[in-house]
């Protein structure tokens, strides 16, 4: 009599088991997308560590995610003058493929980034449509016109981006990453660059996203928070 219990004790053990597993299965949910069409510019700098190349495969998922009606533009900012990779297009997997890694050098290091940002601006169409805006993933550090705080927070170049963008209706949004320069060793310069990218990004109704002193981990948490940004109601 006592082996027939045990035998029906087991199954029912079993059973129960599995229905607690049911309800944490049935909770999962896909990552949060944004909801309407935008026209994108998204903006590299090319001298950054080498670290933002592993984070390229999530832009890539990023672009593709975006709604249908959305345009991308795909540029670097390097030596020289704006390199871009692929003009505005609403083909997102187009866009997506013409991401390559950084090459974290300093041949690679622009003038300063904001004098490529503006090349950028002129890419916009002037008509209404879809919500501008421009993703710069940038150490935000402008030192060609000096090293000391007075001179790269008061940057004219970049007060002629924050003056260009409100004109034309683009919102930057940043994600700061250091170069393979100042802003990798010197605590101070990654703040005066994070303090930038703020300045550029408060003053045009973006958001800036960074973490920790002078480097990030991964880009997902700064996915999350654009995600919800772009969500919400433009801020100005």
């Amino acid at each position: 009599m006592s082996s027939i219990r045990r035998f029906v004790y087991l199954p029912l053990v079993l059973v129960v088991t599995f229905a607690l597993f049911i309800p944490a299965l049935a909770t999962k949910t896909s990552p949060p997308r944004v909801a309407a069409p935008i026209d994108l510019a998204i903006l590299v700098q090319d001298d950054l560590v080498s670290h933002v190349s592993n984070e390229i495969a999530a832009v890539k998922d990023f672009i593709r995610t975006l709604p249908d009606g959305s345009h991308v533009m795909v540029g670097y900012i390097t030596a020289g003058s704006l390199q871009v990779r692929q003009p505005f297009t609403s083909e997102l997997d187009k866009a997506a493929d013409s991401m390559r890694i950084v090459a974290s050098s300093d041949s690679a290091s622009p003038y300063n980034p904001y004098v490529e940002v503006l090349e950028a601006l002129k890419k916009f169409d002037k008509s209404e449509g879809n919500r501008k805006a421009i993703l710069l993933i940038s150490d935000g550090l402008d030192t060609s016109r000096g090293t000391h705080p007075s001179d790269i927070l008061n940057s004219i170049d970049l007060k002629r981006t924050i003056k260009d963008a409100n004109k034309r209706g683009v919102a930057i949004y940043s994600f700061f990453a250091p170069s393979v320069d100042l802003s990798n060793h010197n605590s101070f310069f990654a703040g005066y660059g994070q303090s930038s990218l703020k300045r550029v990004s408060d003053e045009t109704g973006g958001e800036a996203f960074f973490e920790g002193i002078t480097d990030f981990v991964t880009f997902d948490a700064y996915f999350d928070g654009l995600v919800k940004a772009l969500n919400q109601r433009p801020r100005r």
